[in-house]
């Protein structure tokens, strides 16, 4: 079973983003856009690890962390447009595994969710084969069959494949397929 990342941010663009990426990464992805609402949702979830923001309505991100840290010992990356060192101490002082400034590279954002569960010695996420109809892709080998048939394509037509496949029934923008195909 995938392992599950709540991404908790009250930019709804920004978590379609994350939530693409991580998907592509063979993620299970759960929302939440705001702090109130993703106490909800984590107790729900259980998710190996959690992507917060800082400035949201209702509850902040540092509140969320006071209530969810007493009783929960999941990963933390704060993902904020606050940059100032004195945000950064006290996000990491309440419990945060890794603090990232908005804007962000989304691969970055990658590689830093993939080295946080490592560290907190959870497993790669499965979820690495995608398998709709007939088309099955192996995102290890890059590699997409059709039946029996290799298909050749390009790494830009990968990624847009992998995407589409990722998350299936999700509608998305050109930008969306644009920052995919890494262009």
């Amino acid at each position: 079973m995938p392992q599950t990342i709540l991404i908790v941010d009250d930019e709804k663009r920004l978590v379609s983003l994350v939530e693409s990426y991580l998907t592509q990464e063979g993620y299970r992805v759960a929302t939440a856009f705001n702090g109130k609402e993703a106490l909800t949702v984590a107790d729900r979830e259980n998710p190996d690890l959690i992507i917060l923001d800082i400035m949201m309505p209702e509850m902040n991100g540092y509140d969320f962390m006071r209530i969810h840290r007493a009783e929960h010992d999941t990963p933390i990356i704060m993902l904020t447009a606050k940059v100032e060192d004195d945000d950064k101490i006290i996000g990491l002082e309440l419990g945060a595994d890794d603090y990232v400034v908005k804007p962000f590279k989304p691969r970055e954002l990658m590689a830093r969710v993939r080295n946080v569960l490592r560290r907190m010695g959870k497993s790669e996420p499965t979820g690495k084969t995608l398998k709709v109809a007939d088309i099955i892709l192996d995102r290890d080998s890059r590699e997409v069959l059709v039946g029996e048939r290799s298909i050749d394509l390009t790494p830009s037509e990968f990624d847009l494949l992998a995407a589409l496949m990722g998350t299936p029934g999700r509608v998305f923008s050109r930008l969306d397929l644009l920052d995919v195909s890494g262009r």
